[in-house]
């Protein structure tokens, strides 16, 4: 493989894995934040469950529990989002690296 190909190779997987540390770093704070909200919709879901008064569970499912709910699947949907991208910009890095080992081997098959 030429020199200035191999370099532009490089160059645009180094890119990419800036972009990869990107999205897991924003993976990892969506993964704390959902874990948050996977209790605070359980402990609001448990809570309503227990009580008997109508009103209070009306406001409490107004106030928390469908709020929870909702960042709830919202963060889960993201962070599958999150995951997709995560597996595309591998995708790359792994086919430039495939890319670049097989033209490392053919000179040397060559010379045989």
């Amino acid at each position: 493989m030429e020199e200035h190909v191999k370099k532009s190779l490089e160059e645009w997987k180094v890119e990419i894995c800036a972009l990869l540390n990107d999205i897991d770093h924003e993976y990892e704070e969506m993964k704390r934040e959902l874990q948050v909200y996977t209790y605070k919709f359980s402990i609001t879901k448990q809570v309503v469950q227990s009580t008997v008064n109508d009103e209070i569970i009306r406001n409490i499912r107004e106030l928390y529990h469908k709020p929870f709910e909702q960042r709830y699947n919202q963060l889960k949907e993201e962070i599958k989002d999150l995951e997709e991208k995560k597996k595309v910009f591998q995708m790359f890095v792994d086919k430039i690296d495939k890319v670049k080992e097989k033209e490392e081997v053919k000179p040397f098959v060559s010379a045989l």
